[in-house]
């Protein structure tokens, strides 16, 4: 129990807190009206200048409750108590109006939003105003456990929202972490490639120097070439972070084996077609066309229902090449998708890691198009 305590007391607030959305704005325009026309028309309201001030503190409430959930707590359930006991002495009922309802949504902001030691005092705070009620108001034992359940479900379904929000969070950032890894492990096998092939020549070149000057001309240029296709490679996924996986010391699948891909396809037919330029790619390019291709066409097969094939076009000009994966399924939601696996995630990761850009979304009428460009020139070109 006091690890828990100690824990949720170092619970930070939630970052990046929407200030004012339309939806605040709309509650407020609401509520204010008609909790007056409530008041005005309903005798039982209790002391209706006090309904009053409550319902505008809970439409100004409405605009902070994110911002300063513990400060908006204190204030909205502060403001009942004591205006509660005001219409009690003079009108010799409680405040009771049904827009008053609105004041669940602190609670869920609290722990939506707030710290660990703002939903700690803020819980407090709530528990104190139901014993309020309870002691000057008491009905029996059923109205005060349903009390106590009606004022803690916003609380819980906050903190809820906010554990869901908080792991999808995490999962993002794992799924970028690993497509940084991965393309650190093929630069990695890119650079080990390369040099290998350098080391190779470069003993060649030794060995014949002295007797075909000619010959170790011809292996300087080689080497040459393939010191700058190295340090293009490098360049081009710079910032990339590396695990401590070992990595095989060969080149990956590229844009050539994506017939193979589509030859192998579990389900859909899949067409290829290629245009323009796409001769000379770099290796980087070439194999996130290729795990672009077989990332979407997965996805094709995993979630087209009623789909009759895919579509993959391949267009390259002098400065870009261009990919679309389309298929003819029913539609689909982005998020739907995105939630099995965050495999849009790392495709767009791995597309701005490589200076372009991916798109994924519906159809007008039906099916689903992926669309990725990718620089022949890498970040930064």
């Amino acid at each position: 129990m006091r690890s828990a305590v100690r824990s949720t007391l170092k619970e930070p607030a939630v970052a990046d807190v929407p200030h004012r959305v339309w939806r605040d704005w709309l509650i407020a325009g609401v509520l204010v009206p008609a909790a007056a026309l409530e008041i005005t028309f309903r005798e039982a309201a209790g002391w209706k200048p006090g309904a009053m001030v409550i319902s505008v503190v809970l439409a100004v409430a409405v605009f902070w409750r994110r911002t300063h959930p513990l400060a908006t707590t204190a204030i909205v359930f502060g403001s009942i108590i004591g205006l509660d006991y005001v219409s009690r002495f003079f009108v010799g009922r409680p405040l009771e109006f049904y827009f008053s309802a609105i004041v669940l949504i602190i609670p869920y902001a609290l722990f939506r939003w707030g710290s660990g030691r703002d939903a700690l005092i803020g819980l407090g705070i709530l528990l104190v105003s139901l014993v309020h009620f309870n002691v000057v108001g008491w009905t029996g034992f059923g109205d005060a456990i349903g009390g106590l359940l009606v004022l803690l479900f916003p609380a819980a379904l906050g903190y809820i929202v906010r554990f869901r929000n908080r792991s999808r969070a995490q999962g993002i950032e794992e799924v970028k972490l690993r497509e940084r890894a991965q393309l650190a492990r093929e630069l990695h096998d890119t650079v080990a490639h390369h040099v290998s092939a350098i080391a190779i020549q470069a003993q060649a070149g030794r060995a014949v120097g002295a007797t075909q000057p000619e010959v170790a001309l011809e292996i300087l240029a080689t080497i040459e070439e393939e010191a700058s296709r190295t340090l293009f490679e490098m360049r081009s996924m710079v910032g990339a972070l590396r695990s401590g996986d070992e990595a095989v010391l060969a080149p990956g699948s590229g844009v050539d084996d994506i017939d193979r891909l589509a030859r192998s396809s579990a389900r859909l037919p899949i067409t290829v077609e290629r245009k323009g330029s796409l001769g000379g790619l770099s290796d980087s390019l070439d194999r996130a066309l290729f795990r672009l291709a077989r990332e979407s066409i997965t996805n094709a097969n995993r979630h087209a229902r009623n789909a009759t094939g895919v579509s993959v076009t391949l267009d390259g000009d002098r400065d870009s090449v261009r990919l679309d994966v389309i298929d003819d399924g029913d539609l689909r939601s982005f998020d739907s998708n995105a939630d099995r696996g965050f495999g849009l995630v790392g495709m767009a990761e791995r597309a701005s890691l490589l200076g372009g850009t991916l798109e994924a979304g519906p159809n007008p009428r039906r099916g689903w198009t992926v669309t990725a460009v990718l620089p022949k020139g890498g970040r930064g070109s």
